[in-house]
């Protein structure tokens, strides 16, 4: 079986009523959907990064949303929704409900409009879908793994990829070092002792994926 991370841009007419708010929003840029269910009426969870009045506006866009419980993070907003519609287009629903492959949390909507989301089946499935996505959206195919249990470097945050990024910019993975968690702390305006964490919790994610995918 194949693990598969698309990427895909939706025209105006098919973007979910969010996306098309993080879009125009200069306060959102990205959004998670972590968890959702097999009907629309079930509670999803969500993050975005933003604070939770920013994630609020964007929820006001969703006109079938019931209910919201958001709950502040270091690093953004959880938003547990619930609502009567998914409100994407019939023809996206068809296509994930026919398909017959398996599609992997967290599903990322970005600001500059893209999608992004992994999916795991038979390589014949799996190109079936891409044709049929294709079809719809503007689609590319990121990466193609053999599937394995486990975690995705994938799950790395933006805010996690930013230590890492300051992390190697300040000299922290050079040997000799000649950089410091303080360092990194700068480089980010935070505590060290949350730079540390962001550190080891990057780092838990790429090691674990690098070693379990190969």
């Amino acid at each position: 079986m194949k693990r598969v991370s698309f990427a895909a841009t939706y025209p105006d007419e098919l973007a979910h009523p969010m996306h098309r708010r993080i879009v125009e929003s200069s306060e959102v840029s990205r959004v998670e959907l972590l968890m959702w269910g097999p009907m629309s009426t079930v509670t999803t969870l969500t993050w975005f990064d933003a604070g939770p009045d920013a994630v609020a506006d964007v929820l006001d866009s969703v006109e079938t949303v019931t209910t919201t419980h958001l709950v502040a993070g270091n690093d953004g907003t959880y938003a547990f929704v619930h609502q009567t519609d998914y409100e994407f287009e019939s023809s996206l629903l068809e296509l994930v409900s026919q398909s017959k492959v398996v599609f992997l949390p967290p599903v990322t909507f970005h600001d500059t409009g893209i999608a992004r989301f992994e999916a795991v089946g038979e390589s014949d499935y799996m190109g079936e879908f891409y044709a049929r996505l294709s079809d719809l959206l503007d689609a590319t195919i990121e990466s193609v793994h053999d599937f394995r249990r486990g975690p995705s470097a994938a799950n790395v945050t933006d805010r996690q990829r930013n230590a890492l990024e300051a992390a190697v910019a300040v000299g922290y993975y050079e040997v000799p070092r000649s950089g410091a968690v303080e360092d990194v702390a700068a480089e980010l305006d935070c505590a060290a002792s949350n730079a540390g964490e962001l550190l080891r919790k990057a780092e838990s994610a790429v090691v674990t994926a690098f070693v379990r995918e190969g």
